[in-house]
């Protein structure tokens, strides 16, 4: 018989304390072992899986205990381990975290617990010694129910220091001791305004790779870790059924400029019947053919404006696609693509594609940041008008010089409790700010390629109707 699946969270007191550091090094050691790793992140993050997937070389998934519902928590998780040895759960800010203060609704800890899943939790140890007994003593005492299994230091100065904090947890915790991460800037991972820099960037060659895995054996015993991890029997390979004929074809912007997909965006869309092809707008001189509708994520076309705007074919290809109506979907730097121009913080002007009446001009500071509902306030290719969708808000710039554009959303920011009209509709183009789950509501993926199946049948009979 099989040996079951083994998993562990890996989560922290609080941001910026090592997580995704630690938990790269973990993958890509056990990886270079030969074993199979499934990765997960916790909450929105579009980044750090996108650097999940590099050292695992399968698709991160993102659970969420705000935006989806339990069952579909646990669908995801069990569905995508299975094949795997080893499933890792990143964390999402410190461990007991989420959307409020009086709940652990949206915490990383109220994962591990639906999972049924131990916690490993990564401290950074650079300017304590026997503090961190009482760090860890009240992180596991603190909810009776969450078992944290074991301890990764990170930022340790040597090994002395590493004996110090070692017996200190050992006197007084349950948690065991696992190992650490020294202070060694060769490991470190840099970041920019919105998070680390993404995987796409080349930021985590094989070397790279290599070297966060050889530090981690050298100083963290993966046998302790793989033991403390929990068994668990994966779900037998029961992916959403692919129709034996895509119904449509769904073109998706994907390069360094356009990288914040939610995975299960995807699946979601293949379940209902699209075919999904990739293409890029920067490189890329045309549209994939035969292309039903248009798919923009998020990422990080501020960047790449120079770029983007250099290739005017693929940008007269994009507005001629939404004159000709075709339906186009946009989040985030989707939505920028789309604008006029994107404004720089220094000011320079890029013009874009054009197919919205407004432009963008990047800030200094998070707009709205956080999670978000949409209450569709009209029908559309998303839904009825009153369906309710979840979503998370990340980004730093805002929409100037706009004309008259219809509003397809009221958007209520849950952080700061602020409501807005948004969801901006022009023909068959709907652009937001906000990156919506596809599965934070029941059917909005199959309502979609339906609207995108239905505008080309009428597309068709026009045509013929003309012969």
């Amino acid at each position: 018989m099989a040996e079951m699946t083994k998993g562990f969270v890996v989560a922290g007191p609080a941001s910026g304390v090592g997580k995704t550091t630690v938990t790269l090094a973990l993958m890509a050691a056990l990886r270079r072992r030969g074993q199979v790793v499934q990765p997960y992140k916790c909450g929105p993050d579009f980044i750090d899986a996108g650097h999940h997937t590099r050292a695992c070389g399968r698709r991160c998934r993102n659970l969420d205990g705000w935006m989806l519902a339990p069952e579909v928590n646990r669908s995801i998780f069990a569905r995508n381990a299975e094949g795997a040895d080893v499933a890792i759960v990143e964390g999402v800010m410190g461990l007991f975290d989420g959307v409020g203060g009086k709940s652990e609704e949206g915490s990383t800890a109220a994962m591990a617990k639906l999972l049924g899943l131990p916690v490993v939790l990564v401290v950074d140890a650079s300017t304590a010694a026997r503090s961190v007994a009482a760090l860890v003593h009240g992180f596991e005492t603190f909810d009776a129910q969450l078992p944290v299994c074991g301890v990764i230091f990170n930022k340790v100065a040597g090994p002395a220091h590493y004996d110090l904090l070692r017996e200190a947890v050992e006197r007084s915790c349950r948690a065991v001791p696992l190992g650490y991460l020294p202070a060694d800037q060769r490991i470190k991972i840099p970041e920019r305004y919105l998070g680390l820099f993404t995987a796409g960037e080349d930021l985590l060659p094989d070397a790279s790779l290599d070297l966060l895995a050889g530090v981690l054996e050298e100083h963290v015993s993966l046998e302790e870790v793989r033991a403390r991890a929990a068994s668990f029997a994966a779900a037998p390979a029961v992916a959403p059924p692919m129709p034996a004929t895509s119904r449509v074809r769904v073109g998706v912007a994907r390069d360094r400029a356009f990288c914040f997909y939610y995975e299960d965006n995807l699946d979601a869309l293949r379940a209902a019947g699209a075919e999904i092809v990739e293409f890029s707008p920067l490189r890329d001189a045309k549209l994939p053919a035969r292309i039903d509708a248009l798919y923009f994520g998020g990422g990080y076309p501020e960047l790449y404006a120079g770029q983007l705007n250099a290739n005017r074919e693929m940008m007269a290809a994009v507005r001629g696609f939404a004159d000709a109506g075709g339906i186009i979907y946009a989040e985030c730097g989707g939505l920028m693509y789309l604008a006029q121009k994107i404004v720089t913080r220094e000011g320079a002007a890029f013009p874009m594609c054009g197919v919205l009446p407004f432009s963008v001009r990047m800030t200094d500071h998070l707009v709205n940041f956080g999670y978000a509902t949409a209450t569709l306030t009209q029908n559309g290719f998303l839904g009825p008008a009153g369906s309710s969708l979840r979503g998370h808000s990340f980004h730093c710039s805002n929409i100037v010089e706009s004309g008259p554009v219809d509003k397809s959303y009221q958007v209520r920011y849950t952080l700061s409790k602020n409501e807005e009209a948004e969801g901006f509709r022009s023909r068959n183009v709907l652009a937001s700010y906000i990156h919506l789950h596809f599965l934070s509501c029941l059917g909005l993926a199959e309502t979609f390629v339906e609207s995108v199946q239905h505008a080309q049948q009428t597309k068709l009979t026009m045509a013929a109707d003309r012969c």
